[in-house]
């Protein structure tokens, strides 16, 4: 395990789960038109599909909570003449949703109020456009609604335009000319840029409100539909395409150096030949990606100007369109981080939410960061005459404690809680390539100098690398000597005697004071020798006691010099006593042999 890690992030276990079948929206003719396109759009409230129908084009929209086999009939948005290539929804207002159609038309379209699936009526009535939009020579692939401004929409077409619309008069206010067809496009997260990738292999960045490129690059070069996406608020963008050898690439775009990619080359992927669908997610900071024609769904986790890589959903089932919901619809009390609505056989979507697991019952601030609402930052108008703005946010806990959104302007919105495993810090917004002169320049200001401070001299540094080295000094070779030549048997103290030796020392002491009782009453009162010190059992002898002896030389003149009849008896008594005081003696020193044995064994037993 030398040199090997896991990278910490709170993302790494995130997994995608399937559906039952009684969750998904079956019995679909969802359309079979080769136009490279996501077929479906989704919002917190309905889901759009391009429809299979005869006699025109049409769309079908489905409220979410209308799952299961949906009825034979069913109520399509119909008005377009050819087949309908593309929607989308608007991002301020749930029930508005703009198509664009073979025909070469852009329609506006609103769904009806407790619009349903589910009706009485034989043939269900069908829905008509509240707006027409017509300034497109050939068909119309894309439709996309600016994420800032109010009633913006963009439109991409055969005839190599993208036209900007203004849906408050209906009218086209600025084209963007392209030198083929358009295959994506992608706004940044202010409105006032756009991405787009073309045919022709160029990767554009426009100035939308200056109608000309602020860059134009080499893109991927294969021959297969190639696709952007603007990384919400960083000036990042990511491509996904192909290498003149049809190998999946994968592509990472500085706004303010995007004559090549970050990093010098393209990343290279899998060798699937599929077309990948990219999807950002700017709260949690993660790409993810489908591949149109199989069925996983492969993310990553966007760090230090990297992309690192996840996990993978997979699945048998492949899918030809997918779409993923906005961050304000997403379950927050299952942890869900986002969710994805992928086509299945052409007949069916099912939903794939993608889960963060954890076990606390509470608010996940860390992975839920303030996110945009339903309010734009400005009006059409307002955008039009140069205004730049982000959307104000609000914090997802409202939603999660079922309360009103307070939202906040982007700038003032609450702080993301910081996790125990913090990720690299956001790039700072991308900068208008060629701001226009409304805008509002700001100073930047100056950096604060440096305080210089004092180094330490050399006689300091010499005292401190000295007492450093005094903390960890060996001790003196002789102090080491003295310590080896004491005697290890004094280090140890005393041992504590053993209970049955202290009852046998007191035995042999009763015993002692019987036999002296006996002898006194046995022998005649004759002149006892002087005191001898009985020594205890917890003393050590070492030499027999003299004090007898001297008593004896006393005495003996006394017995000399007054002759007594009882002689012989004092001379017996003496002699019991001192074979007493022999026999105590012995006793006393095998009680000495005992404790001695006693102390080896400590001592061996200390040593080991």
């Amino acid at each position: 395990m030398s040199g090997r890690f896991v990278r910490a992030s709170k993302y790494r276990h995130v997994f995608g789960k399937s559906t039952r079948r009684e969750a998904t929206y079956d019995n679909l003719r969802i359309s079979k038109n080769a136009w490279d396109t996501n077929l479906i759009k989704v919002n917190p409230k309905y889901l759009a599909v391009n429809w299979e129908a005869s006699g025109g084009g049409a769309f079908a929209v489905i409220p979410l909570e209308e799952k299961g086999k949906l009825p034979e009939q069913l109520p399509l948005f119909r008005g377009h003449t050819a087949a309908v290539l593309d929607t989308d929804w608007n991002p301020f207002n749930d029930d508005i949703i703009a198509s664009g159609s073979d025909d070469g038309k852009v329609f506006v379209w609103k769904v009806p109020d407790g619009f349903t699936l589910h009706t009485d009526a034989d043939e269900p009535a069908d829905v008509k456009p509240v707006g027409k939009l017509s300034g497109h020579s050939r068909k119309v692939g894309h439709v996309l609604f600016n994420p800032a401004a109010e009633n913006v929409l963009a439109s991409s077409s055969g005839d190599y335009t993208v036209k900007i619309w203004d849906l408050e008069d209906g009218h086209s206010k600025m084209t963007l000319k392209h030198n083929d067809i358009v295959q994506s496009l992608s706004w940044s997260a202010n409105g006032s840029m756009m991405v787009t990738t073309s045919r022709d292999k160029k990767l554009r960045f426009w100035d939308v409100r200056q109608e000309k490129p602020a860059h134009e690059v080499q893109g991927h070069m294969g021959a297969k539909s190639s696709r952007s996406v603007w990384m919400g608020e960083h000036d990042r963008i990511v491509t996904t395409g192909f290498s003149k050898m049809s190998e999946r690439q994968l592509g990472l775009w500085d706004l303010r150096d995007p004559s090549k990619p970050v990093g010098g080359d393209f990343i290279p992927m899998s060798s699937s030949s599929a077309v990948s669908m990219p999807f950002w997610d700017e709260g949690t900071q993660m790409l993810y990606m489908a591949g149109k024609g199989d069925g996983n769904i492969t993310y990553f986790e966007y760090e230090h100007d990297k992309f690192e890589p996840l996990s993978e959903y997979k699945s048998p089932d492949p899918q030809r369109g997918m779409a993923f919901m906005p961050k304000r619809g997403v379950n927050t009390h299952e942890n869900e981080l986002a969710r994805a609505y992928k086509t299945v056989d052409d007949r069916l979507i099912e939903p794939i939410p993608f889960i963060v697991p954890r076990r606390s019952e509470t608010f996940q601030d860390d992975i839920y960061p303030a996110t945009v609402g339903l309010k734009p930052a400005m009006s059409s108008s307002e955008w039009l005459d140069g205004k730049t703005g982000l959307p104000p946010k609000f914090s997802m806990e409202d939603m999660y404690d079922g309360k009103e959104p307070q939202e906040y302007a982007a700038q003032e919105a609450p702080k993301v809680a910081p996790a125990k495993t913090a990720s690299a810090p956001a790039p700072a917004l991308a900068p208008a390539a060629a701001p226009t002169p409304k805008e509002p320049v700001v100073e930047k200001p100056e950096p604060t100098p440096a305080v210089a401070r004092e180094m330490p001299s050399m006689k300091d540094n010499k005292q401190s690398m000295s007492a450093l080295a005094s903390k960890f000094a060996d001790k003196d070779e002789d102090e080491a000597d003295d310590d080896d030549d004491t005697s290890s048997f004094e280090e140890i103290q005393k041992p504590v005697e053993r209970p049955s030796a202290v009852r046998q020392a007191e035995k042999n002491s009763t015993a002692d004071e019987s036999t002296r009782e006996a002898t006194r009453t046995t022998t005649a009162p004759a002149p006892q020798p002087a005191s001898v010190p009985i020594p205890s059992s917890r003393e050590t002898v070492t030499t027999p006691p003299a004090a007898p002896s001297k008593t004896d030389d006393k005495s003996a003149p006394e017995a000399i010099s007054s002759p007594q009849p009882s002689a012989s008896a004092a001379a017996g008594g003496l002699r019991d006593v001192l074979q007493e005081i022999r026999g105590m003696l012995q006793s006393q020193g095998r009680q000495i042999e005992e404790l001695t044995s006693e102390v080896a064994q400590l001592k061996t037993k200390v040593g080991q």
